[in-house]
């Protein structure tokens, strides 16, 4: 694949990064389906599976109901019923290419972090990893069409309720 230099489509890659974060972080669950295509879905599992091609994923939201069951177990299913924490997410943009499969198309490559912080103000690191994410950038406005969170960190520290 080939790194795309076109300053636009880095401008609204790094806008959908931080509209994404943004949501998670605000706990605004319909923010956060807003960053995903119609057609678009979210896999999170760990960087051992990945590497040995392995489908066992933590979650697996592979089409819009699956991504929409999981904001209404966010809002309105699970609160009350696990020991809330606040997430932070920190990102490092490495790569950005053409993904020539479609038009309009791209395949992002970010190392990222989690932190939490719980009910009694104790911060820590939740988790680490990679999004590896294919992105349809459509005008003037982009969206996940796949986002891949690669986990490095095999264990957490608690319950994942909030997407990552």
């Amino acid at each position: 694949m080939t790194e795309t230099t076109d300053p636009r489509v880095h401008a609204l890659v790094r806008r959908l990064e931080r509209r994404y974060a943004d949501a998670v972080d605000s706990r605004r669950m319909d923010a956060w389906l807003d960053c995903f295509t119609e057609d678009g879905s979210y896999y999170v599992l760990g960087a051992d599976n990945e590497a040995d091609g392995l489908p066992l994923c933590l979650m697996m939201d592979d089409c819009r109901e699956r991504l929409e069951d999981r904001a209404t177990f966010v809002e309105k299913v699970w609160p009350g019923s696990f020991e809330d924490y606040q997430t932070r997410h920190f990102l490092q943009p490495l790569r950005l290419e053409v993904d020539e499969s479609a038009p309009g198309l791209f395949r992002s490559l970010a190392n990222f972090t989690v932190f939490a912080t719980d009910a009694r103000g104790r911060t820590g690191l939740f988790i680490a990893g990679q999004y590896r994410d294919r992105i349809r950038v459509n005008g003037d406005d982009c969206r996940y069409l796949e986002r891949r969170v690669v986990m490095d960190t095999f264990t957490t520290p608690g319950v994942v309720v909030y997407p990552l």
